[in-house]
């Protein structure tokens, strides 16, 4: 009985998590990658199918393969997710304009963001060069 309510826990909330990751593609506020990741942990113990269904997806599937892999992530989608993240908390703060607390509540939290983006190892070290290096061989 206990796993069964351990299970069924266990499901809920990586649908919860996976609501919520949804919602946060649109939202500036809410981060889908963590809320994914998490729905990733907990279908990952309780429901092979949403486990599988998770990794198949066509949007979500390769970086969550590569998360679960070696707790990595691209360096490309690094880039591409403070490029988005930076223009919707910009619009944001535009649209709070002459709200000064606000404003810097949201820089706040942009920064915040960013900083825990950028601290999770990206899957091969980055380099300028690395283009260049190898064309020259």
């Amino acid at each position: 009985m206990h796993s069964r309510f351990k299970k069924y826990l266990l499901i809920s909330i990586g649908c919860l998590s996976v609501i919520l990751g949804i919602i946060g593609a649109v939202l500036p506020l809410l981060p889908t990658t963590p809320f994914l990741i998490l729905a990733l942990a907990c279908f990952s113990k309780s429901s092979p199918r949403f486990h599988q269904m998770l990794l198949d997806n066509r949007w979500v599937g390769e970086p969550l393969r590569q998360w679960e892999k070696n707790r990595t992530i691209s360096h490309a989608s690094k880039v591409k997710a403070t490029i988005a993240v930076t223009i919707t908390f910009a619009i944001s703060i535009a649209v709070l304009h002459g709200r000064t607390y606000l404003q810097l509540g949201l820089l706040t939290m942009l920064t915040a963001a960013l900083i825990f983006m950028w601290r999770i190892k990206d899957d091969e070290p980055f380099s300028l060069f690395k283009k260049n290096k190898d064309k020259n061989r």
